[in-house]
């Protein structure tokens, strides 16, 4: 690795620090040992978000699934409130960066419990429009305080200038990435 992609010698993590020992770090130096050839950087950075991701989903948000929710049904019922207005499945999907298949699903385990009701569309019967019901929007104005304690929790390794450098650093890779992607942007 070299200076010019950012990365300083053998062991060394961004900007030239040295690598947190964690299991990427692990995994890079059994790679470095079979192929001593290859650049290991880009692994170093996506193999981290990645075991941090999985690492988040097992956690399971606890305030959600003290409120019998799943993440992604929190993500739709907080869609629909941050958004202020009914919105159909497929810009529900859209807006979740969800399967279609996957929002009919979360929509009809949410419609049983009471926090989101369908109504079809008087011009097209195939539309359906989705919106909170009271119930639903009590259920994200209570929960989201308490998640987003629990989440700035799980943070708090990081002091607030680091948790500001990496909310900067990954936007910039989210932007780059929808962009190749041809994702549209909020």
């Amino acid at each position: 690795m070299t200076a010019a992609n950012g990365w300083a010698g053998t062991g060394s993590g961004p900007a030239g620090r040295a690598a947190a020992d964690d299991t990427v770090a692990a995994v890079v130096r059994q790679w470095r040992a079979v192929r001593p050839d290859i650049d290991t950087g880009p692994m170093e950075i996506i193999g981290r978000v990645n075991r941090c991701a999985a690492l988040l989903q097992q956690a399971e948000d606890a305030p959600l699934r003290r409120a019998g929710l799943t993440r992604p049904e929190f993500d739709v019922l907080g869609t629909l409130r941050r958004t202020g207005h009914e919105l159909t499945p497929g810009e529900i999907a859209r807006e979740t960066f969800s399967s279609g298949a996957a929002v009919t699903k979360r929509l009809k385990h949410l419609t049983e419990r009471g926090l989101v009701e369908r109504r079809g569309d008087t011009r097209d019967r195939r539309v359906a429009h989705v919106r909170l019901t009271d119930a639903g929007r009590d259920l994200v104005d209570a929960i989201l305080p308490e998640q987003l304690s629990y989440e700035s929790a799980v943070l708090s390794g990081l002091d607030d200038e680091g948790q500001r450098q990496l909310a900067t650093l990954l936007g910039e890779l989210l932007i780059q990435l929808e962009g190749r992607l041809g994702v549209p942007r909020g």
